[in-house]
């Protein structure tokens, strides 16, 4: 029971959103953690195959929380052990984070993905775009889905073209929605990421793309704040004045607001991300997690808002 009388059918503790801890707990009975793994993969903005540079905000795709240069195993077996000292009792996914995890001969992603549950892993998570889902790789995570828990994160960051091609995500919404679509014909597990604070996008634009998000109803969603760091073409705007982070207490309206628009069955694997503070240059205030977290917290409480209650709104006759 929470604060006020009000308990939300998804958690385990006052959150008032689907948490993961309460999905992992109650699907498989302990808590399921990510063992980070960096399998070599370039991306299709990148390297050519679409564009060049990346996305701007791109700092090595997400590669700076892996053991890149290792094999597979050797990588699951490091993250065990850094896992370990946290919790002894737990399942562990493999999670292939860094670059795009589906963009490679269908042999080489086998290879990966297998040896990683050679290797001990409880599951699978892959990292990828939805321009990258060819018909041989969809039939591989078809195979995959049937053998272990298969879980396919897609960064769509915003349902906006304007804001795709201002930050170089080389794809359309429309290329998006058909990868999407394909993965929940075959009835793999899906988890969408939104970015907050794109270039260019102001609150309805951003309460838009989550409200699409809901109607698209994912499996699970992480929400994130866009981090400007050193080295990227994001920087290089915010140094001339062309581009300024949202303040904390912008992104958390901003958080409490998409809650609502998200059905409560959508689990909520993230709603802060966590940045390289080594070359993180703004904004600062997000390294204190701890904070922002508890502001959604406080902000919901304070204006009796929990996921999905928008959606009772309109449901209503």
């Amino acid at each position: 029971m929470q604060s006020g009388g009000f308990s939300f059918p998804y958690s385990l503790d006052n959150k008032r959103y689907h948490t993961l801890n309460y999905h992992n707990m109650t699907v498989y009975g302990k808590k399921m953690y990510k063992a980070v793994i960096d399998a070599g993969f370039s991306c299709p903005n990148k390297d050519g195959t679409k564009g060049t540079g990346g996305c701007i905000f791109c700092l090595g795709g997400s590669g700076y929380f892996t053991n890149g240069g290792l094999s597979v195993t050797e990588q699951l077996l490091l993250e065990k052990q850094r896992i370990s000292r946290s919790c002894r009792d737990c399942l562990i996914t493999a999670y292939f984070q860094a670059g795009t995890n589906t963009h490679a001969p269908v042999e080489v992603l086998q290879k990966a993905y297998y040896e990683a549950l050679c290797a001990g892993a409880d599951g699978i998570c892959i990292g990828t775009r939805a321009d990258c889902l060819p018909k041989d790789v969809l039939q591989l995570l078809c195979e995959l889905n049937e053998k272990t828990n298969l879980t396919v994160e897609l960064g769509l960051q915003s349902v906006h073209d304007k804001t795709a091609a201002a930050i170089n995500r080389c794809y359309t919404h429309e290329e998006f929605l058909r990868g999407y679509n394909a993965l929940q014909s075959l009835g793999i597990r899906t988890c969408l990421h939104i970015i907050d604070g794109l270039p260019g996008e102001d609150f309805s634009d951003m309460l838009e793309t989550a409200r699409q998000v809901g109607q698209l109803h994912a499996q699970a969603v992480k929400l994130h704040l866009l981090h400007v760091n050193k080295g990227t073409r994001l920087y290089e705007l915010y140094l001339d004045g062309k581009y300024a982070p949202l303040q904390k207490e912008q992104y958390i309206e901003i958080i409490v607001k998409q809650l609502e628009y998200l059905p409560q069955d959508i689990v909520i694997e993230r709603i802060t991300g966590d940045g390289d503070k080594k070359m993180l240059a703004a904004p600062l205030w997000s390294m204190d997690k701890i904070s922002v977290l508890g502001g959604i917290d406080k902000l919901q409480a304070q204006i009796n808002s929990y996921q999905g209650k928008a959606l009772e709104k309109t449901a209503a006759p």
